[in-house]
């Protein structure tokens, strides 16, 4: 008896519609069991459904769910393929009229080709197993001529070999000395390194003996976080500046020449700026200057940017904008445990005679162990900072560098001194800017630092001397070359002349520049 009140459910309704007959058995369990009426049946089938969509797990039915999803997918696709099909790839299609002309007449001329398929075969059918097979043939070809048979060598440490001093503020900073002793140096030569170097690298490949040659002191040092140096916890191109002169201060010199190349070039304007009284001079190769320079014209940005890859405009892009982002890539490069190319480590385009030079053997061990005592500490935070102060805000402009006659500003109380004194009218004038002289050496064929970088230098700092080196790249005129060496210390320091002593060269020149005529 059914309850008063309770509603059916869909399926006592669905069953309640089927006519009953009044026909009823009785007997054993397999007579019924053979035997029922229409309405007994549609309700068990009703009532088996519902137990089994009740027991229906949670797993069978997201299967049902992704299943559903996947011929939703499959229908969506076909639609899609019929609606390209019936309006882009038809005879009055604008794809079809333009490529249908070139296209049969590429066919007509491949066809030829055809006569050397088997007979039973369609060409339609052939051609594309057969450029498929090419395809998967040359890549692996490609793969193991590049990858197989080439070993890529691990990052081997070294033992601790560098001199240490400790600064003011308790850090310590290493650095390694060439050439002749302080004693007998007419000249020290200071040189921080560029980036992914250390103070291994100085003046790659120069002899000690050229350096005695000219008595020549070469001092080298790590840069905070580098080699063998500590890291700074708040570093800036001027606390760079100031590690330089406690370096200097420490070693007992008191004037010296300093040396950049390429983005080491950065520590030296520092140097220029800051500490300007210390500096005899300064020695430039290919220098870095700041590419997002305000001072820049456009013509000499874009100069500087369609040289370079697009990898390298993305490291300084992270490094102006977004500088964490450059742990990714560092730690999948020259901080994975292995060595690499030097392009593809640093995202550089190199000119021919850069690519010859980097596969030399004597370029590829130099270079491996520059870069194994630059990343001696494992530490990728150096190498952020560093790539961030080549593109960020450096504090001073190249054109505070530039000598200029700066007058003294004359007020009321000087205008009213000079009337009732009588005192001279003229105005008290000095020099300010960096006096002494800048070299500059600028390989014309360097894609690393373009040309366009030195001209810009020149452009806002007319006083520096830039010496201009025809078909040579970013590292052929630096690196490993004797005669460019030779070249350079006679630049600065002058002619030697054999086999007599550096004081009396000395003596000899100074009394043959002497102007007699200012003591008469």
């Amino acid at each position: 008896m059914e309850e008063i009140g309770r509603p059916k459910s869909w399926t006592e309704e669905l069953a309640s519609l089927v006519e009953d007959t009044g026909i009823r058995y009785t007997g054993d369990d397999h007579t019924l069991s053979g035997l029922s009426t229409p309405s007994f049946e549609l309700k068990s089938a009703m009532e088996g459904e519902r137990v089994e969509s009740e027991s229906e797990s949670l797993k069978d039915q997201m299967k049902g769910f992704v299943k559903a999803w996947g011929e939703i997918a499959i229908e969506l696709g076909k639609g899609c393929k019929d609606v390209v099909l019936q309006s882009v790839l038809t005879d009055d299609s604008y794809i079809v009229k333009k490529t249908k002309g070139p296209c049969r007449v590429v066919a007509g001329k491949l066809s030829v080709l055809n006569d050397f398929l088997p007979e039973d075969r369609h060409p339609v059918h052939a051609w594309p197993v057969i450029l498929s097979v090419f395809l998967v043939a040359l890549s692996v070809l490609s793969l193991n001529i590049k990858h197989e048979n080439t070993p890529i060598p691990l990052v081997q440490s070294h033992p601790p070999s560098a001199n240490r001093i400790l600064l003011p503020d308790g850090r310590n900073i290493s650095y390694h000395e060439q050439g002749v002793p302080a004693d007998k140096a007419r000249y020290s030569l200071i040189a921080p390194h560029a980036f992914l170097s250390s103070r291994l690298s100085g003046i790659p490949g120069i002899k000690s003996s050229l350096l005695e040659e000219f008595g020549v002191r070469l001092v080298t040092y790590d840069l905070p976080g580098f080699g063998e140096s500590d890291p700074h916890p708040n570093r800036t191109l001027h606390s760079s500046a100031m590690d330089l002169l406690h370096l200097t201060e420490a070693l007992e010199i008191n004037k010296f020449w300093v040396f950049g190349y390429s983005s080491g070039a950065i520590h030296t304007w520092a140097a220029l700026k800051h500490i300007p009284s210390k500096i005899a001079g300064a020695a430039m190769f290919a220098p870095m200057v700041n590419p997002y320079d305000p001072g820049m014209t456009k013509e000499e940005r874009s100069g500087i940017w369609e040289k370079w890859t697009r990898r390298r405009k993305l490291m300084f892009f992270f490094a102006r904008r977004f500088p964490r982002f450059l742990k990714f890539f560092y730690r999948r490069t020259f901080l994975s445990g292995k060595h690499g190319p030097i392009d593809k480590w640093l995202s550089l385009s190199l000119s021919d005679k850069d690519q010859d030079l980097t596969k030399d053997p004597g370029f590829e061990e130099f270079w491996r162990r520059d870069v194994e005592e630059s990343i001696r500490q494992g530490n990728v935070k150096p190498f952020i900072e560093e790539a961030v102060l080549q593109v960020s805000n450096w504090g001073f402009s190249l054109r505070d560098l530039q000598v200029e006659k700066k007058c003294k500003e004359r007020g009321l109380f000087d205008w009213f001194k000079n009337q009732f004194m009588f005192l001279s009218n003229e105005v008290e004038c000095e020099l300010v800017g960096f006096l002494d002289p800048i070299h500059i050496w600028q390989g014309m064929e360097d894609l690393v630092v373009p040309s366009v970088m030195s001209e810009y230098v020149t452009r806002v700092i007319p006083s520096a001397i830039v010496h201009k080196v025809a078909n040579e790249g970013h590292f052929s005129y630096f690196y490993l070359c004797d005669e460019c060496h030779r070249m350079i210390l006679s630049t600065l320091f002058g002619e030697v002349y054999d086999h007599q002593d550096p004081l009396e060269r000395s003596v000899e020149e100074e009394l043959k520049h002497f102007d007699y005529k200012s003591i008469v």
